[in-house]
């Protein structure tokens, strides 16, 4: 597989926001933003800031021509903020100057008097004083109590999982310049072109024909250029607008991590009811949200955890319970996931108290309450194709489990300061947007005359081959080499009203959107080919590798002599498709419905080393089989899979958010923020594709890959407390993620909970 991205990427010729050739006099823009948490602005003074040479220009909410609001599903958020702040980083003004240097030394001679207001920075404390984002959201199955008097078993405890930095290579960026006809052009890192350009015609106060959205590629997203790449691209264009001038805003590094959101950090209690042999009868969960100072995306994600608060298994009876808590923190946001990791690490936990209490392996809980075919989840949907007992028992068959676990026993046996650990961490994940109306996608493809095909659609290439695989669905389409074909920017004046390329999405969506299109065109150039053969039915034209065949005969017809021919005729060779997902839907006033297209379905099997001495540890296997469908380029897929159960890792051992106690960010820079490297990466990762599962609902039988892998690195967590209770017996786990090496060794030495 040749992939121009990676080629380019590779010689270092791709091209990003910040490598575009700016117009002649573009200025670059900083951001002033608050450095306390909470409180009233007292007084705001640029009178220094002006003297800086270069200023051109400070611009507050008072500048705004139109709505000085960019919240989505809750209007609740500002761009700038006017009398008051909410968390360290609102945005307060934007300084523009000629360099970015001088934007920056202005902004530093800003003053601003501010009242400090009580903070709120931990999601109990917020949902005890009643501040929530949206009302409390609860998904049910069956009736909790009256099923508790039967269980054998009853355990309750809680987990708490923290945030992630999304790290992306390219930082928030934007370019931003003044068009003909009083409109702006937004040249923006983000993967949701539509939400900058209708939030920009808000602030504006432009209708959204004035506004044009155009995106080459994102160097990475991870949902971190979902919702919130849109404001540094409205306050680019707002300064465009009033400067009549180029501006770009390409956020540093640093101010990157500290102002932007990350992943939601999460506080559940959980209680389960289980028979004397393993059979789950109920369960219970409440999970408070860290939602930030505004909603962001925080509904949509807190019923994405609710969706997936089951994870695999069948369960009769549950009662899920979600607060979305509103803290004097960043907003907090769309990441990998969005926020089905945080639901399926509190289902794992509970089953592993569960297991730990009851004296059996985990899996014995897990291989019991395995999903079957007709199953019904919380929120009504039943599944269909269901492939999670295929993937567990292929996992059996394929890696034994039971042979890791013996060797792992004999090698702790010996071993007094290193021990080992495994566990298997299944994983069943939705794909669709759950917000039914977002699952729509349109493309415009054209072909040329000399039988060459750019293919427009809302897909954002963020590094994750989108681009690649709609080369290879319409050259597969066309039957054309895959050559011919160029995938164009996303710009919204081509391809309008997108959907934000997320929740696993994008190849789907956009995938049978240019199906349909050459779909159409090849039902045209079929017509001109009968034609030309003299032939009647065109359903007996065919094209083969770029050569026209009827009723299944070779003709001297080329596909660029056809195209020709079509041309002279005066048929279009421009096609455009609308696709929306049939058949879902959720009603949000019951919480139930089909909000899923389909699943996807899979199972790990995880081992690690502990070094026990120092608290470090190393991932020596992750063993999956996963359901790709029939893949549509094994190579990204795979890719795909990797990078995900690395990122899943790191969310789940190293990767630790910390703020102090005015809400200060305290990991804002590499040095204090640990990613996993090359040398974190697992030592094996063996990736098996479930065989013979084709799915009738993605693109050539395809399954989406975005999303379910992360979930995977959650096994790694469990692997770690296996081998740590192999060291201390007297451990107890309080299901604390991450777990740190500095975790880890106070926990080994400690007889009682930490």
């Amino acid at each position: 597989m040749k992939n121009y991205d990676s080629i380019r990427h590779t010689r270092g010729e791709s091209l990003f926001v910040d490598d575009i050739v700016s117009p002649e006099g573009t200025l670059f823009g900083y951001v002033y933003y608050s450095p306390v948490a909470h409180g009233k602005i007292l007084n705001l003074d640029f009178s220094n800031a002006w003297y800086v040479d270069g200023v051109k220009g400070i611009f507050t909410a008072k500048d705004i021509p139109g709505e000085n609001q960019i919240g989505g599903i809750v209007r609740d958020e500002n761009l700038f903020a006017e009398d008051s702040v909410h968390f360290i980083g609102h945005p307060i003004a934007l300084v523009v100057a000629e360099t970015f240097l001088q934007a920056h030394e202005a902004a530093k001679k800003i003053k601003c008097e501010f009242e400090k207001l009580p903070a709120v920075f931990d999601p109990r404390e917020a949902a005890a004083k009643d501040q929530l984002i949206i009302k409390p959201r609860i998904f049910s199955l069956g009736n909790v109590d009256d099923v508790w008097s039967s269980c054998d078993y009853v355990f309750e405890g809680s987990a708490e999982s923290g945030g992630q930095e999304h790290l992306y290579l390219e930082t928030q960026a934007s370019l931003a310049f003044p068009i003909e006809g009083g409109g702006i052009k937004i040249i923006s890192s983000t993967q949701g072109p539509t939400a900058v350009q209708r939030t920009a015609a808000q602030v504006l106060s432009l209708p959204m024909h004035k506004i044009e959205v155009d995106v080459i590629r994102l160097g990475g997203g991870f949902g971190g250029k979902e919702d919130q790449a849109t404001p540094w691209a409205v306050m680019a264009a707002l300064a465009a607008l009033k400067l009549n001038a180029p501006v770009k805003l390409i956020l540093p590094r640093q101010e990157d991590i500290r102002i932007t959101g990350k992943r939601h950090p999460y506080s559940s209690d959980f209680k389960i009811g289980l028979t004397k042999d393993g059979k789950i009868l109920a369960y219970e969960a409440t999970y408070y949200q860290n939602a930030g100072a505004a909603a962001d995306l925080s509904p949509a994600i807190l019923d994405r955890t609710l969706f997936h608060c089951t994870n695999s298994y069948f369960i009769p009876n549950v009662k899920a319970t979600a607060l979305s808590c509103k803290t004097n923190l960043p907003p907090f946001t769309a990441f990998r996931g969005f926020g089905g990791p945080q639901g399926i690490f509190v289902i794992e936990s509970a089953i592993h108290k569960a297991a730990q209490k009851m004296g059996v392996d985990p899996s014995v809980i897990q291989k019991k309450n395995l999903l079957n075919e007709g199953d019904q989840f919380p929120y009504g949907q039943k599944t269909l194709h269901c492939h999670i007992k295929k993937c567990y028992n292929e996992v059996e068959t394929r890696y034994n489990p039971n042979e890791i676990y013996q060797r792992i026993a004999e090698f702790n046996e010996k071993n007094k300061l290193f021990k080992k650990g495994a566990a298997i961490i299944p994983v069943t994940f939705g794909i669709s947007f759950t917000t039914t109306f977002l699952n729509q996608a349109s493309a415009l493809v054209h072909i040329y005359t000399d039988g060459s095909v750019s293919v427009n659609s809302a897909a954002i290439e963020m590094g994750q081959g989108v681009n690649e695989k709609l080369r290879m669905i319409a050259a597969n389409e066309l039957s054309i080499s895959i050559e011919r074909i160029k995938i164009e920017s996303t710009n919204t004046s081509r391809v309008s009203n997108t959907s934000a390329t997320a929740a696993s999405k994008g190849t789907d969506l956009n995938g049978f959107a240019v199906i349909d299109a050459c779909k159409i065109l090849l039902e045209r150039l079929r017509k001109v080919a009968a034609d030309e053969l003299k032939q009647n039915n065109p359903e007996k034209v065919e094209i083969k590798n770029e050569i026209v065949f009827c009723a299944g005969e070779e003709t001297g017809l080329t596909f660029s002599k056809l195209v020709s021919l079509a041309y002279v005729k005066r048929i279009s060779l421009t096609a455009q498709a609308h696709h929306s997902t049939p058949y879902i839907h959720f009603d949000t006033k019951i919480n139930k419905g089909e909000p899923f297209a389909y699943h996807t379905y899979g199972t790990a099997v995880v081992e690690v080393t502990l070094d026990c001495l120092r608290g470090i540890y190393e991932v020596d296997s992750v063993k999956v089989v996963h359901d790709f469908g029939e893949t549509i380029s094994r190579t990204i897929d795979l890719s795909q899979a990797e990078g995900g159960i690395v990122q899943g890792i790191g969310w789940m051992t190293c990767e630790e958010l910390k703020w102090n106690d005015e809400g200060k960010l305290l990991t804002d820079a590499l040095s204090t923020y640990k990613v996993p490297d090359i040398h974190a990466v697992p030592k094996e990762i063996k990736i098996h594709f479930l065989e013979n599962v084709p799915n009738p609902f993605g693109p050539n039988k395809s399954k989406a890959i975005g999303e379910p892998p992360f979930m995977y690195g959650i096994g790694a967590y469990f692997a770690l407390a296996y081998a740590m209770k192999a060291f201390n017996p007297n451990f107890n786990l309080d299901y604390s993620a991450p777990l740190t090496p500095e975790k880890v060794l106070l926990t080994l030495y400690n007889k009682q909970k930490i």
